[in-house]
């Protein structure tokens, strides 16, 4: 069963005094195989800061992170149903989102924004939270391709 995603709106009819593109919803029924991501920050897989002093390009760097550990579990970005996103200043909204709209572009999750005064680091100016459920189907799709390089090993010592 695919994911159902009730009251999908656009940011730009909510919000139409900000420059904002974003798809989402309020509520996914989802059923699958939950993927839960660590915080993503504007910072590679390997450690290395980006973006320093530039919410956008630290939002774009996560979101990599977030496309990458998903694809590392199997998943993929239309698996996201809830995202939370972590300000430290109001004035990043419109470059976060925007940035974040482009990758979710179609997608609809449900998203909660905050702003808190800091992250675990002063470099880092925005984190995204993503949620994800893999639809069943390509899990059991993925276990049996799985299963066949096995069942052919076994056969071939037999």
């Amino acid at each position: 069963m695919a994911h159902i995603r009730k009251r999908k709106f656009n940011t730009k009819r909510s919000y139409p005094e900000q420059s904002l593109d974003n798809d989402l919803c309020m509520s996914v029924r989802a059923a699958g195989t939950h993927v839960f991501l660590r915080g993503q920050v504007g910072q590679s897989l390997d450690g290395k800061m980006v973006g320093v002093g530039d919410p956008a390009a630290q939002a774009e760097q996560a979101m990599r992170n977030v496309k990458a550990l998903l694809e590392e579990q199997g998943g993929r970005l239309e698996d996201i149903c809830k995202t939370t996103i972590y300000l430290t200043d109001r004035a990043y909204r419109e470059p976060v989102y925007r940035v974040i709209g482009k990758w979710l572009k179609g997608i609809y999750p449900c998203s909660t924004g905050l702003i808190v005064q800091g992250l675990a680091r002063p470099e880092w100016v925005m984190e995204i939270d993503a949620w994800a459920v893999i639809p069943e189907e390509r899990v059991n799709a993925g276990r049996k391709a799985a299963a066949k390089p096995k069942a052919k090993r076994r056969a071939a010592r037999a």
